[in-house]
C-alpha cells in the first residue's frame, strides 16, 4: 500500500478534555491531510439542543435516549452538523447546551446511538479526523494514531474567554471547565481517559498552528506511539 493510500484511509483519533483545542485542531489536521472532520463533540450537543428545544428533561436517561435515536444527525460538505435537516451550528455552542452536554453524553443509552453513527463514518472506507472524549478508547480503539490534547484548566478558561470576548467571565469558564472535566473523567459509561499507546500533547502555551504542525510531524513520519 503506497503512502499516500495509507494516508487516505487511516483513521485518527483525537482526544482530550473540553477547551483543549480537539475541534479546532482537529478539523486543521483533516484539512492538511485531505481527511474527513469528524466532529463527535456536536452529535452530542446536537441531542442536547433537541433536548433543550422538545422539553426533555437532559437527566432523563430514557428520554433522551429516546430521542438520539430518533434524530436525524448528518455532517455538511463544511463539516458542520445538521439536525434533522437544519442547520444546528451556531445554536450547538450556546452556554445552555455547553452546560447539559456532559450530563446528556453520559448517558449510555444517548452512547448506544451515537456511537455506531460515528463508526459508520469509518465504514465507508473514507480516512477521518474524530475528535471527542472516547474516541481512541471506545470508538475507534484500533484508530491508526492517537493523541491526548491536554492543557491546565486555568489555560483553556483563558482561551474560552479570549475565543468569546469576555475576559471578565474567566473564573466562571474555569468553574465550568473543572465541573466538565470531572463529570467526563467519572461517569460510568466511556469516561474521558487517555488510551494506553496515544500520544500525549500538552499545548499549554501553543496556539493551535503548533500543535497541528506536531500532529503532522507524527503521522507522515509514521509514529503512532
Amino acid at each position: 500500500m503506497s503512502t499516500l493510500h495509507a494516508l487516505a484511509t487511516m483513521i485518527i483519533a483525537i482526544d482530550g478534555p473540553a477547551g483543549s483545542g480537539k475541534s479546532t485542531v482537529a478539523r486543521r489536521l483533516a484539512a492538511e491531510l485531505g481527511l474527513t472532520f469528524l466532529d463527535t463533540g456536536a452529535m452530542y450537543r446536537a441531542v442536547t439542543l433537541a433536548a433543550l428545544e422538545r422539553d426533555v428533561e437532559p437527566m432523563d436517561e430514557h428520554a433522551c435516549g429516546e430521542l438520539a435515536q430518533s434524530l436525524r444527525l448528518v455532517f455538511d460538505v463544511d463539516g458542520r452538523i445538521r439536525i434533522d435537516g437544519k442547520p444546528g451550528e451556531p445554536a450547538i455552542r450556546s452556554d445552555e447546551v455547553t452546560r447539559w452536554v456532559s450530563a446528556v453524553s453520559a448517558h449510555p443509552r444517548v452512547r448506544a446511538a451515537i456511537v455506531p453513527q460515528q463508526r459508520s463514518q469509518a465504514g465507508r472506507g473514507l480516512g477521518i479526523v474524530a475528535e471527542g472524549r472516547d474516541i481512541g478508547t471506545v470508538v475507534f480503539p484500533s484508530a491508526d494514531v492517537k493523541f491526548y490534547l491536554t492543557a491546565s484548566a486555568e489555560e483553556r478558561a483563558r482561551r474560552r474567554a479570549l475565543e468569546r470576548g469576555e475576559p471578565e467571565r474567566f473564573h466562571e469558564f474555569l468553574a465550568d471547565i473543572q465541573r466538565r472535566d470531572h463529570h467526563d473523567s467519572t461517569r460510568h459509561d466511556s469516561p474521558l481517559k487517555q488510551a494506553d499507546d496515544a500520544i500525549l500533547v500538552d499545548t499549554d502555551g501553543t496556539d493551535a498552528d503548533g500543535v497541528v504542525a506536531k500532529l503532522l510531524e507524527v503521522v507522515r513520519g509514521g509514529r503512532s506511539g
